[in-house]
């Protein structure tokens, strides 16, 4: 894919798009002073050149009952490969989102669990992994997310 080379209005209209994917082409087209042929063609444009990767929904998991979330930092043996690490955890629902780190540890991992007893069965079943040397689990009281209303 191409590298664009984007100007001051797509930034506006990627960013009206992260506050609401649904958001229609004509009130893009309002805000950024544009046809809602030139935003069309500009998201289209975005797309093809993989700055925007997809839409999606914004979903309450506390109210389908997975309301904790952790973090996990885990230590691997020397010799564990960055794959190694990832497929730790990614086979497990309640991963999230796995993260490498440069130095210790060697990876973060976001959970989100329905409660403390299966964070703790969660954490076992990670533990129970022959290439984990340690971990250390931090849960989340609250949180913000930037692409968050």
């Amino acid at each position: 894919m191409a590298d664009p080379t984007l100007d001051a209005t797509d930034h506006e209209i990627l960013a009206l798009l992260r506050e609401d994917a649904r958001r229609t082409l004509s009130d893009i087209a309002g805000r950024v002073t544009l046809s809602t042929a030139a935003v069309k063609r500009r998201i289209d444009r975005l797309e093809e050149a993989g700055v925007i990767r997809g839409y999606t929904v914004q979903v309450d998991h506390a109210k389908l009952g997975w309301a904790v979330e952790a973090f996990i930092e885990l230590r691997f043996l020397g010799t564990s490969g960055v794959d190694e690490i990832i497929q730790t955890t990614t086979r497990m629902p309640e991963a999230q989102a796995v993260f490498t780190i440069a130095g210790d540890p060697d990876a973060l991992v976001w959970l989100r669990v329905r409660d403390m007893a299966h964070l703790q069965r969660t954490i076992d079943e990670i533990r129970r992994s022959h290439r984990v040397t340690s971990t250390k689990t931090l849960i989340a009281l609250d949180s913000w997310q930037r692409s968050r209303r």
